[in-house]
């Protein structure tokens, strides 16, 4: 066996037993029709120009969904968002809201 002056370091399988038991999730809402769908945004990546256009898709497909636009929350990962992040399953509930569209980034 040729030696080398590489390091060599033993590997562990990176698997292990949960630490945590897996929740259950929400059922998705399917069918948006009627519905009213809530936008969350971080206000960095053109959300004012993809907002509008995925709104007016689904206005396409979906007869009679409505929104409850990214301004009504505020920015989700600005200065207040402890705060935001704190009321938003509240404040879902408060406004109706059926389901969310989240746009983090780019």
């Amino acid at each position: 066996m040729e030696k080398t002056s590489e390091a060599q370091f033993e590997v562990l399988w990176p698997l292990a037993r949960k630490a945590k038991r897996a929740e259950s999730t929400a059922t998705a809402v399917g069918d948006l029709s009627g519905k009213t769908v809530a936008e969350l945004w971080d206000y960095i990546f053109r959300g004012e120009i993809i907002y509008p256009a995925i709104r007016e898709r689904l206005r396409e497909r979906y007869p009679g969904i409505k929104f409850v636009d990214y301004t009504h929350f505020g920015n989700i990962h600005g200065p207040r968002q402890r705060d935001i992040v704190a009321g938003l399953a509240a404040r879902l509930r408060e406004l109706k809201v059926d389901a969310v569209i989240s746009g983090i980034g780019a």
